[in-house]
């Protein structure tokens, strides 16, 4: 697949890439794209919700009323679940939700999350660009001559650039990131994947023989 590369200002540089079919146009595993993404999600969960039980209620420990002739149930403690205030029936506790994937499976979903973007013409390669200082308005007036400004974009850096990152951190809809941090789960959740120039080459040394 052959696509040009532009500038910031939106004008094409002169300049084409070929994306490698090994990494852009395979065609899609479902299957490992559904346990990539719940692996993601399942990794960013905290794990640590709580709640106290029976015996870490603070209550009183004496005994409600008689064993019997009381007309009703038997009742040992103000603490029991059916009581408001008492302690919860197996209520949640702190748990590890992550989980692990062969590094091939998750090779396959990230293969198979680019190759969508691909078949649906949401990538745009960008020319590497240089700001002196994180300008919000450069970065909206960039997704404007890309004619992106309406749509989720994920931008893929070869690495880190404070400066980009810092003028699009006030963006809703804009995530920046580095090649190293990309993901299954931020590549489908964009509408457009913009790379800059570089990266898909990176991505097929990693990928392409996967």
């Amino acid at each position: 697949m052959e696509l040009s590369v532009f500038k910031i200002d939106g004008q094409e540089s002169g300049k084409k890439v070929m994306l490698d079919d090994s990494v852009f146009g395979i065609q899609p595993n479902d299957h490992a794209i559904y346990l990539d993404v719940k692996q993601y999600l399942a990794n960013q969960r905290q794990g640590t919700h709580k709640t106290k039980e029976r015996w870490e209620v603070s209550y009183s420990t004496k005994k409600m009323g008689r064993q019997k002739g009381g007309g009703g149930a038997r009742h040992g403690s103000i603490k029991a679940p059916i009581y408001v205030g008492g302690g919860r029936t197996f209520g949640p506790k702190p748990r590890d939700y992550s989980f692990k994937l062969n590094k091939k499976l998750k090779q396959l979903a990230r293969k198979s999350a680019l190759s969508y973007k691909a078949k649906a013409t949401a990538i745009t390669m960008l020319e590497p660009f240089v700001w002196e200082a994180p300008r919000t308005k450069e970065f909206i007036s960039m997704l404007k001559n890309l004619k992106l400004e309406d749509k989720k974009v994920l931008m893929v850096l070869p690495e880190n650039n404070n400066i980009i990152y810092l003028s699009s951190r006030n963006l809703q809809r804009v995530k920046v990131i580095t090649l190293s941090e990309l993901n299954t789960y931020d590549i489908l959740n964009a509408g457009n994947l913009v790379l800059v120039d570089g990266v898909q080459e990176v991505l097929t040394l990693q990928l392409g023989r996967a």
